[in-house]
């Protein structure tokens, strides 16, 4: 068997494009260029397809705008059976689009436009193959308010919160206001519904911080949430690699942030390596018990959400009463938490090779479905317009 055509897709309309820039370098470079032929596909800001050897090169994003002037732009067919991706705009007659015929897709997006579900049903359309959650699990795992929602019924421990619309608020902040410190207790969280990497959130202990703190996450999301701040509190992430038949556990983590929430500096401005330049305990300095649940907590987590691929799921706890609650679920981690599973023994590389044989798997599995029925009602008769 050849080499295998990976396109490893990146960037995005969304807040974290940069995020979503490092976390896919990092995966090129941690590809096996004997199994593999990398094909970098770059989404702008503006949500241009693009790619070239141009996207190889971290420096190459300081410009933005000469970058993309050397790539080519690109696109899928959404007609099932066509895994080309193929160059667009080429006129003249003796002139032919550039095009590649993929074998996988990697997305390694981060936020809005690509995490969330929009990627991976362009992916569903064309029948590519591909690495990490389904349409269901980004989707749920993009949007914390239906993310809990999903978590508690299932019988897990989530924070207090509660939620509503940006219009809401627009239309009458003082019910909201109202309706906040009569069900939650100060001091508060304030975030965003559909974003990660730290972005949007504040934090409030009385009243005025609280209006500050939702007036700067309604730029960020139309629905946002806001959640009972625990204190004392310990940060616990414990990342899963698999999917619903067979799942494989990180070592437990601790972020070491600055402050009191762990910001989108803590995560990604320590360094130059994104997520895994983090400052982090690892493994976490928690007795076994607890090491237990929270491992217990991942698996069925992963299961209610639908995962797929590598997750990493945040934890909350009460480190004096040692409560474990499940804060969120990323279902494409920050550097595909690849520092997570290194102490284990699992390289980046060898973490790469198993999502793609995943992807392929699933692929397999889903062509024994029968997703259409071999009658056409309509030959019969008998319909009249009006």
């Amino acid at each position: 068997m050849g080499k295998l055509t990976v396109g490893v897709i990146f960037g995005g309309r969304t807040v974290e494009h940069e995020v979503s820039i490092i976390s896919a370098l990092q995966a090129i470079l941690a590809l096996n260029p004997e199994k593999y032929t990398t094909v970098p596909i770059y989404i702008s800001k503006q949500g241009i397809w693009y790619t070239g050897p141009e996207l190889l090169e971290l420096d190459n994003y300081q410009d933005l705008e000469y970058l993309i002037q050397r790539l080519k732009p690109v696109c899928f067919s959404p007609n099932y059976g066509d895994w080309r991706l193929t160059e667009t705009g080429v006129r003249g007659l003796w002139k032919q689009p550039w095009t590649c015929r993929l074998d996988v897709a990697l997305p390694i997006l981060h936020g809005t436009h690509g995490e969330d579900g929009c990627v991976q049903g362009l992916l569903e359309l064309t029948g590519i193959p591909y690495a990490g959650p389904g349409i269901l699990g980004a989707a749920l795992g993009m949007d914390k308010v239906v993310m809990k929602a999903v978590l508690k019924e299932a019988g897990l421990p989530v924070i207090p919160y509660l939620w509503f619309n940006r219009e809401a608020w627009f239309e009458n902040e003082e019910a909201v206001l109202a309706k906040v410190e009569a069900e939650l207790c100060y001091p508060l969280i304030v975030k965003p519904a559909n974003l990660g990497s730290s972005i949007g959130i504040g934090r409030a202990i009385g009243f005025y911080g609280l209006r500050e703190a939702i007036n700067a996450a309604t730029v960020f999301a139309e629905r946002l949430i806001i959640e009972e701040a625990i204190s004392p509190m310990r940060e616990l992430n414990c990342a899963v690699l698999g999917n619903s038949r067979q799942m494989a556990f990180s070592f437990i983590e601790e972020p070491l942030a600055a402050a009191e929430i762990l910001s989108f500096s803590d995560k990604y401005l320590s360094g130059d390596k994104g997520m895994s330049s983090a400052k982090r305990r690892i493994p976490a300095d928690i007795d076994q018990q607890t090491a237990n649940e929270i491992g217990a907590l991942s698996r069925r987590a992963f299961e209610a959400m639908d995962g797929a691929g590598v997750c990493r799921i945040d934890f909350i706890m009460n480190s004096q009463t040692g409560r474990v609650y499940i804060n969120e679920m990323n279902t494409i981690p920050g550097s595909l938490s690849f520092y997570l599973f290194e102490p284990a023994g699992l390289g980046f590389t060898e973490l790469l090779d198993e999502l793609i044989r995943l992807a392929l798997v699933r692929y397999r599995v889903k062509g024994k479905t029968v997703y259409t029925y071999d009658s056409n009602i309509l030959s019969q008769g008998g319909f009249k317009g009006k």
